[in-house]
């Protein structure tokens, strides 16, 4: 069996999609498409930056999709290659779930880079500048960086954001109760605690203005029927419901990422291989939680025409 999976925030990097732009006419469609919807030139700031300006979760979010789903429709167009015969699951990681759900045929590409821009001004504008914080604990598991969280939060909020694999949990809240996590790494056994260079706590109570926002957008763009089934984040279980897959992107939004999970359940669902599309973050976490897999990542030209040999 074979699971699908797209990335999160953090892939993006200046110059992405420009290389499979140039190679096919398919990708740059996708990457029009989107720029259309946003009323931007979302691509340029993809390929040409500044950083800062493609570092701001509005852009981010729709661009890691974007290049994703460029990926995707050249694999599908050019490749002869159908998600729906290939896939048995698709996963995505926090905003890569919407880019799943895109892939699934559940959402179009412009209601997705729609709700995606949508999704991060909201999680920006849920806390103000400076309040927030996240920070990448190495070397813990999920019970050493939970008890760390409790014992930092002092009132606060400070919690568990992302559970990545067996050697690394991200933790979301108050910029003070992050900071004091970090520097009580030690006490609870763990390698390092890194604070991350984003802009807002995602995957944390504090984010419930966005998860309101979030709410009202999608009774508005409400998900259609899946063609694969999701695992979704929150519950790391399958689903296939569009009511149900609506429910969880908002409770997605304060709620975490039990990415280790997710890899361990589709393991046991059955799946043998991964495809990650549109970035290579995903397959080394895979392959830390859910043990002896074959992981694969598509990202330029040569990999895409490779994948679609072996598929």
């Amino acid at each position: 069996m074979r699971a699908f999976v797209f990335p999160g925030q953090g892939s993006q990097k200046v110059g992405m999609g420009a290389e499979l732009a140039e190679a096919s006419a398919v990708a740059r469609e996708v990457f029009q498409e989107v720029d259309e919807a946003l009323g931007q030139n979302l691509f340029r700031v993809m390929t040409q930056g500044p950083e800062e300006e493609l570092t701001l979760t509005e852009n981010a979010q729709p661009a890691i999709m974007a290049n994703a789903i460029a990926v995707l429709r050249v694999l599908e167009k050019e490749g002869g290659i159908s998600l729906a015969d290939k896939a048995d699951f698709v996963a995505g990681h926090s905003l890569g779930e919407y880019t799943a759900l895109c892939a699934a045929g559940a959402f179009s590409l412009a209601d997705t880079a729609r709700l995606l821009k949508l999704r991060g001004q909201s999680m920006q504008a849920a806390v103000p500048v400076g309040l927030g914080a996240m920070a990448a604990l190495l070397g813990a598991d999920i019970e050493k960086a939970s008890e760390l969280a409790a014992a930092a939060a002092e009132g606060q909020v400070c919690t568990v954001a992302n559970d990545n694999d067996p050697t690394q949990v991200v933790i979301s809240g108050h910029k003070e109760a992050i900071e004091r996590a970090v520097a009580l790494v030690k006490d609870f056994g763990i390698k390092r605690g890194v604070l991350l260079p984003v802009s807002a706590p995602f995957h944390c109570p504090l984010m419930q203005p966005a998860a309101d926002a979030m709410a009202e957008a999608l009774a508005k763009t409400a998900p259609g029927s899946l063609h694969v089934p999701l695992f979704a984040n929150v519950t790391a279980s399958v689903v296939t419901d569009p009511a149900e897959v609506q429910r969880l992107l908002v409770e997605q939004v304060t709620g975490r990422v039990r990415w280790r999970e997710s890899a361990i359940a589709m393991r046991e669902a059955g799946v043998e291989t991964f495809v990650e599309l549109g970035g290579k973050v995903l397959g080394p976490m895979i392959k830390r939680s859910a043990g002896e897999v074959e992981v694969i990542s598509a990202v330029t030209m040569a990999e895409i025409e490779e994948l679609a040999k072996g598929l």
